[in-house]
């Protein structure tokens, strides 16, 4: 006999197994799309803001790696209550960068609209999305 453990007692996930994925609401899936998005445009934002000399290079560039570092975690709590807070206080910083450069804020409010219509419109989908398990749980639970 071997001293090896079983592993049909075991309860480790097998190598070649994965954890399902944990579904995404749809507030979650349109926001992070437009914090990605947003995460361009900062990079790009930066490299032309750079260009102007407006700032020092070491500013500059440790401004826009900074918003971008705000913008990932943003991406990675968009799923809670307060990550979308959280968001939107990056919009609210990201808007200010017009105190820097005008068009940085146009651009930054392109990016608020987009938030706003992902936090309004994934909100009603997921509620609506809630609305049909519910109805078809109930119809699948009453006798025939």
């Amino acid at each position: 006999m071997s001293d090896a453990p079983s592993t049909l007692d075991s309860e480790e996930p097998q190598p070649g197994s994965r954890r399902p994925r944990r579904e995404r609401s749809a507030t979650e899936s349109l926001l992070s799309i437009t914090l990605g998005m947003e995460i361009l445009a900062v990079a790009f934002g930066t490299l032309a803001i750079n260009g102007l000399g407006v700032l020092p290079s070491s500013t500059v560039f440790l401004g826009g790696g900074v918003l971008v570092l705000l913008i990932i975690v943003a991406m990675r709590v968009a799923r809670y209550r307060w990550g979308v807070w959280f968001g939107s206080a990056v919009q609210v910083l990201l808007l200010a960068t017009g105190f820097i450069e005008v068009l940085a804020a146009v651009t930054a409010a392109v990016f608020v609209a987009f938030w706003i219509y992902g936090v309004v419109k994934g909100r009603q989908l997921d509620a609506a999305k809630a609305a049909y398990l519910s109805s078809s749980d109930s119809t699948d639970q009453e006798p025939a």
